[in-house]
């Protein structure tokens, strides 16, 4: 690249696909507190699909043109004014505000971690959003003990990949709702007991868990919430679940958010260090690639962590 300038993914309108374009751009400069992170890899997750097609802009608008992409993988390639914890040549990751989708992302350097030196930039860059996500469904929102088991509906998804192995981490019995093709994968995660959603209801096999992820939302929320015993929690982290089916079946429902935080991530790369949580990735793509990249994310099929790949 010459001069100040990078190749970074624009989107001008709200609207489908499309309105994803590959521009050349102003490279920005960190401001105090900040890292200029040079992406080597960025995760496609579902809420930037979503931001993209103004659906959740009633309490997350977008000023124009924006770079989507808030999970990233790189190196430092500048710090900005009272950065100590990171120097120019180290390999991070971490969650941005916007702006993964780009060869250079601006990153607060209080979200940001070291890279484990076991993972590649792809694997780092499933991790950010989905593992921190995790976490807090499991410690912050559901209270975890060894003790409990756990049902994770949507188990090869970003999140449930996750949630499945910190659960096995942590002791409890598992049990893994995906479709027939992801089986395998849920299982080798460390699952106790897999269910294919495709053909099995899951209460009718499940009962009486104390604990629901639901990373899948919508039509599944009424299975999830049947297959919990009374005063159990349900943790949702795409729809806001009904307060009426939760007084009803007698459990806690709430609706998860993922803070970013340097710290929780710096604490899960010690996992990662010593073996205890694996990155899944998805499919990869390159930046030019992004609009199908966003298609196969709406599409919910997929597995782990779509990347945007970025050499």
């Amino acid at each position: 690249m010459g001069g100040h300038t990078m190749q970074a993914v624009r989107v001008s309108n709200y609207g489908g696909p499309e309105q994803l374009r590959l521009e050349q751009v102003e490279r920005p400069q960190p401001h105090e507190g900040e890292v200029l992170v040079r992406v080597h890899a960025a995760g496609v997750n579902p809420i930037d699909w979503k931001i993209r097609q103004g659906v959740l802009q009633a309490f997350m608008p977008m000023t124009f043109p924006y770079t989507p992409g808030i999970e990233v993988a790189g190196v430092v390639a500048a710090v900005g004014p009272g950065v100590t914890d990171f120097k120019v040549g180290q390999e991070v990751f971490g969650q941005v505000a916007q702006g993964g989708y780009a060869e250079y992302a601006i990153a607060s350097a209080d979200v940001l971690a070291h890279k484990p030196q076991r993972l590649s930039f792809t694997e780092a860059a499933t991790i950010p959003v989905g593992a921190t996500t995790a976490w807090r469904v499991l410690f912050d929102y559901g209270d975890l003990t060894s003790e409990q088991r756990v049902l994770v509906v949507g188990a090869a998804g970003g999140v449930g990949v996750f949630v499945v192995q910190l659960v096995k981490w942590k002791g409890a019995q598992v049990i893994g709702t995906a479709s027939t093709k992801n089986l395998a994968l849920v299982r080798s995660l460390g699952a106790d007991m897999v269910i294919d959603y495709t053909t099995t209801i899951p209460e009718q096999v499940v009962q009486n868990v104390d604990l629901v992820f639901d990373g899948v939302g919508g039509a599944t929320l009424p299975h999830s919430f049947a297959a919990l015993k009374r005063g159990g929690t349900l943790v949702s982290v795409t729809t806001q679940p009904p307060e009426e089916l939760a007084r009803e079946h007698g459990v806690r429902a709430v609706m998860a958010h993922s803070q970013p935080s340097g710290a929780l991530l710096q604490q899960i790369a010690h996992l990662i260090e010593e073996g205890r949580l694996k990155p899944v990735v998805g499919k990869r793509f390159s930046l030019s690639e992004v609009q199908q990249a966003q298609r196969e994310s709406q599409s919910g099929h997929g597995s782990g962590r779509i990347i945007l790949e970025i050499p």
